[in-house]
């Protein structure tokens, strides 16, 4: 709740010599482990995959995001995923940006447009699903 992203945790702040701010993360979130694709709750661990989300500014200085997940096996027989990733609201699987950063006005859109393209004052963006 530190950084108020629901369904992560803090477990080690570092500060880097350009002044950045690492933050590393853990899964706080017991659904994570639920398989996206059947439900089913993940009882043993692949093993863990490191992801570095983009969020927000945070303070005057950089704030760096890792996020130490794990990769679950699934083990309904009748699932056709094998393993997946945690995944919680604020960081779907597979993003690069956290959710805030993507609807923030002027944030971190990925969709690019040109401005010659666009009406004036509207943004490139799609919105929220």
């Amino acid at each position: 709740m530190l950084l108020d992203l629901d369904g992560l945790a803090v477990a080690k702040v570092e500060r880097l010599t350009d002044g950045t701010r690492r933050v590393h993360l853990t899964t706080a979130d017991e659904a994570a482990r639920a398989c996206p694709s059947c439900g089913v709750f993940a009882v043993r661990v692949k093993g863990f995959v490191q992801t570095r989300p983009r969020d927000l500014p945070y303070g005057e200085r950089k704030l760096e995001l890792v996020w130490r997940k794990r990769r679950w096996y699934c083990t309904e027989p009748t699932c056709p995923r094998r393993t997946f990733t945690e995944r919680v609201r604020q960081v779907p699987a597979g993003a690069r940006i956290t959710t805030r950063l993507r609807w923030r006005p002027g944030g971190g859109c990925a969709t690019r447009v040109p401005r010659s393209s666009r009406r004036p004052g509207t943004c490139a963006c799609p919105g929220p699903r």
